[in-house]
């Protein structure tokens, strides 16, 4: 009979050491794996909208307790990246539209009427921002419009022209292309005791009129 031959003590200590650098190696990996994961995911949840506490009214999204002391902490994270500051409760509440009143993505390329009308509020501001969330529009054209200075029907109604060439009455600049939104903030409005309350007839239409080629 041939006596098997044993494995030489170096080649023991090569295959140790191998298995070894494996084993930091996977380490590595799963470290590097799970800190892609947890970072990945904390930018996902603190980037954009509050991701809880939405309340929607027609095409607009209102967060009632982003500025109350019981917000839950992914939205202070959205605040604290953001830098905004939320209006608080009993101040008033911001509502926020990316889509038309039909639920379509809200296009530069077209044209909108807002209106009638606005949840009871003692003064109220609308602004429209474009893809990266900044005022739209040039210097020199507008881009938001107060309850002070808008004009108005003999019913007391509004009609809002969001465009980017020019428009008789309230006309609102829009940007030559992408996307846009519109913020609606209601100061001193009884909505922002009760969000629940929010009548979706109430709240300004969203209507598309017309889209460039």
């Amino acid at each position: 009979m041939v006596a098997a031959r044993l494995p030489s003590t170096g080649f023991l200590r090569a295959r140790a050491r191998r298995r070894g650098a494996l084993s930091a190696a996977l380490v590595v990996y799963a470290l590097l794996l799970a800190l892609a994961l947890g970072l990945g995911s904390a930018h996902w949840a603190t980037h954009g909208e509050y991701p809880f506490g939405v309340v929607r009214a027609g095409p607009w999204s209102v967060w009632p307790r982003a500025g109350s002391r019981d917000a839950d902490p992914y939205t202070r994270a959205v605040i604290a990246r953001s830098g905004d500051i939320p209006l608080g409760v009993g101040e008033g509440l911001l509502l926020h539209a990316t889509v038309d009143s039909d639920g379509r993505p809200l296009d530069a390329r077209c044209s909108y009427r807002i209106g009638p009308s606005t949840p009871q509020a003692r003064f109220w501001t609308l602004t429209v921002y474009d893809a990266a969330g900044r005022p739209a529009g040039a210097q020199d054209r507008r881009n938001s419009f107060t309850s002070s200075e808008i004009l108005r029907d003999a019913a007391g109604g509004f009609e809002i022209l969001a465009a980017h060439e020019p428009r008789s009455g309230n006309w609102l600049m829009l940007p030559d292309s992408g996307r846009v939104s519109f913020v609606l903030r209601l100061y001193d409005t009884p909505a922002s005791a009760g969000s629940a309350a929010l009548d979706p007839r109430a709240v300004p239409g969203i209507h598309r009129l017309e889209c460039a080629p």
